[in-house]
């Protein structure tokens, strides 16, 4: 199991300031990666972030860590931009350390306020058209770079999805808790089916330092990164900073 953390981009995080000064605690303190969620800012209320800059700041700032994203809703950006930001990020952390996740977008409200279609079906269909041209570029005139795409969701669709890619972030919590079972995990993992070798499955959700059998529980389930929950929803920036100082 190897852990890290994912944190809002909105709220505190919404500076990237604080984002830059939470990477820079945990790489000193043993996490190994930092993923910001892409959202827009009425999922709360405040501002938020453009993930892909703040990240851009984390990843000037560290040298080790992992950054990416949980998740990006594809069908609402630009497939070439992205794989554009994507090459960038890569470039500037010195390569092998940037993660995409991707997914359909659960909140309608972003789509359908600037009056783009929120059919899920509709966005599964970008979403699968955006990754390929995302991958074609990335092999092509971006690339060759090694970015893997880890794809979010709990459905059937999502799951058979992550299973064609490098990972599956599963959506194990909530603002408060943990809602997705060691023994739910593992059942997902087997109706799957098989995936290509090395295959990546990371879990989110709430621990205490040094909470061996609920990390013990999950890696067993298959998971292999824990990434603990971090936002202001809960607690204080300076609360989870002493969290994240706390080490895995």
């Amino acid at each position: 199991m190897r852990f890290g953390l994912c944190a809002a981009n909105i709220g505190s995080y919404a500076d990237p300031r604080n984002a830059v000064r939470l990477a820079e605690t945990a790489e000193a303190t043993g996490w190994e990666a930092l993923l910001l969620w892409d959202h827009l800012a009425w999922v709360w209320n405040g501002a938020s972030a453009d993930p892909w800059t703040a990240l851009a700041a984390v990843g000037a700032r560290t040298e080790r860590l992992i950054v990416g994203t949980a998740v990006t809703p594809v069908p609402r950006r630009r497939p070439h931009v992205l794989a554009n930001q994507l090459a960038t990020l890569d470039e500037l952390t010195g390569g092998g350390r940037v993660v995409l996740g991707a997914g359909l977008g659960g909140v309608e409200r972003e789509f359908t306020k600037f009056g783009e279609n929120a059919d899920p079906k509709h966005r599964a269909r970008l979403l699968d058209e955006g990754l390929e041209r995302i991958r074609e570029l990335l092999a092509g005139p971006l690339g060759p770079r090694e970015i893997p795409i880890w794809i979010g969701g709990n459905s059937g669709p999502a799951r058979r999805r992550a299973a064609r890619y490098d990972g599956w972030l599963p959506d194990t919590a909530d603002l408060e808790a943990m809602k997705v079972s060691p023994e739910q995990l593992e059942t997902w993992l087997r109706e799957t089916g098989p995936r290509d070798s090395p295959w990546n499955v990371g879990v989110t959700g709430y621990s205490q330092p040094a909470e061996t059998d609920l990390f013990d529980s999950y890696e067993q389930a298959g998971a292999s990164w824990w990434f603990e929950t971090i936002h202001d929803r809960r607690a204080t920036f300076t609360e989870l900073l002493e969290r994240i100082e706390a080490g895995p």
